[in-house]
Formats: C-alpha cells, structure tokens, sequence
C-alpha cells in the first residue's frame, strides 16, 4: 500500500457502537473521491497489534438486512463478531460494495436470472460483468490507518488473502468462517467452493464461528 494511496482516505466519523456480540467502536472512512462509505468496527486494543482477527465484508443488504435464505453472508459477518469479541480484539472492515462489487440493480438482475437456472458466475456474466469485481485498496488503507502491523484474516476465500498480500497487508494465517447454511443457500455454496476456489468444506458442520480452527495462509492451494 503506497502512502498516496493512505493519504487519499479520510475519517468521517467515530464513535461506540454496542451490539449484541459486545461494545465496538464505529469509524467511517471514504477513500479519495470515491463517494462511498466504509466502515471499520474495532474491538479492543488494534494499534500495532499483530495477527489481528481480521474480517473483510463486502456489504450485503439482501442477506443482512432482509434475511435472504440465497446467501450466508449474515451469518458470516454475525460470526466474525463473535470471534473477535472471543479473542478479546480484533476488527470488522465492512465495505459498501453490493453483490461483489457490481451493485444492488445488478445483484436483483442476476438473482432473476439464476430464478430461470443460471448460476451466481453465470449469471453475472450473462448479464456483462465479471465473477467478482470487489476491490480492496481501501481495506488495506484502513489498517495501514489504525497502525495494524499484520492479520489473521477471517476468510473463505484464498483470492481475498493474496489480494490483500498484495497490497501489502501481512496475512500470518487465515481463519475459516464456518457457519451453518439452510438448504436454500447449499447451491450458492457449491458455485463459490467449485467454480470460485473458496476453501468450504463438502458438508458445513453447524458449529458456531468461535470453533472454526486457524490454518496456515492459502497461497494457490
């Protein structure tokens, strides 16, 4: 991450956050022009911390705010917070970039289209755009802010962790985010594992994230 790149990223604001899993502290961040606003959610001490728990969640209002049984994006952010509260620190990145990045229109249009068979790849480039358009330059710069020195990232997801490497983010191990999923979501699950290389056991335990094991960084593997 280039010191341009930082210096481009701006707090909005902060403040305490209580939730159901503990007591956060909100900070809001836009990045350069970008209108969009992110949001870091901290929990205890993360100034020059190392192997920080560390979740990188991309906004998903269907699956958060709505409830939607297509998904596990709710419980997976429900998770994350349970794990950093668990290990007494840690920080939620919550990006607003709807349906991998192609927006809230776009992820509807593809759900009507894996209504008539499609898959989540398919339709996404039935429609013109790519599998996965999430970026993770404003990530990177928000730990850079918060003085985080590396991360354990809590992941499924091995491109995640070489993107945020590559940026210049220190990942020592990544953490599987194990959730239970209702049989609705089961498809959706089989495309990440088969046709996007998420690392997602054949059969999810239902066990709650706080029992999900560490494991050495992905790499290609």
């Amino acid at each position: 991450m280039s010191p341009n790149a930082v210096s481009l990223l701006e707090v909005l604001a902060r403040s305490e956050l209580p939730t159901e899993h503990g007591d956060f502290e909100a900070v809001v961040f836009r990045m350069g022009e970008d209108h969009r606003e992110h949001v870091a959610l901290v929990y205890g001490k993360v100034a020059g911390a190392s192997r920080l728990p560390v979740r990188i969640h991309s906004e998903c209002l269907t699956g958060e705010a709505f409830s939607s049984l297509k998904c596990d994006c709710g419980a997976q952010l429900d998770g994350a917070m349970r794990e950093v509260v668990r290990r007494g620190a840690g920080m939620i990145l919550y990006l607003r970039q709807e349906g991998r990045g192609i927006g809230l229109a776009n992820k509807i249009r593809a759900y009507a289209l894996q209504a008539e068979g499609a898959d989540t790849v398919d339709a996404n480039r039935l429609l013109g755009l790519p599998d996965d358009a999430r970026t993770y330059e404003a990530a990177a710069a928000m730990l850079e802010h918060l003085e985080v020195r590396s991360v354990e990232l809590i992941t499924n997801n091995p491109a995640k962790v070489e993107a945020l490497e590559a940026l210049g983010i220190r990942v020592e191990a990544r953490i599987p985010s194990l959730v239970p999923v209702g049989e609705r979501a089961r498809r959706y699950l089989d495309v990440k594992r088969e046709r996007m290389h998420h690392m997602i056991p054949e059969q999810r335990p239902a066990v709650p994230q706080s029992v999900a094991h560490r494991t050495k960084p992905c790499g290609n593997s």
